[in-house]
């Protein structure tokens, strides 16, 4: 299979997104233009977040951190998360359970 066969969407003016999905988790490939906003949000899913490219302000439960290609963050289920793009980013969520919202 191939990644570019993926539908891209784009849920937040300024990304673009690919999910793949298995019978236990939800995977999204993210591109973010610069200055882009993720509105604060939880879900009852724990998702680990990865930088792949660029710099991401990523808030989880009220703490920001700046986030540079190479780090990655576990955010709990429930807990509240925003985040700023700072410059081009690509990012790789990992969600369990399913994202059955993301289908």
């Amino acid at each position: 299979m191939n990644l570019d066969d993926v539908e891209e969407r784009e849920l937040i003016p300024g990304t673009k997104v690919r999910f793949v999905h298995s019978d236990r988790m939800t995977v999204a490939h993210w591109h973010f233009d610069p200055n882009i906003d993720l509105p604060a949000h939880s879900h009852p899913h724990e998702q680990i977040c990865n930088v792949i490219e660029g710099e991401f302000e990523l808030t989880i439960d009220g703490v920001p951190e700046k986030m540079t290609a190479g780090h990655y963050r576990v955010i709990p289920p429930d807990v509240v998360h925003s985040g700023h793009s700072i410059t081009d980013c690509t990012i790789i969520d990992v969600f369990s359970p399913v994202r059955d919202d993301y289908r």
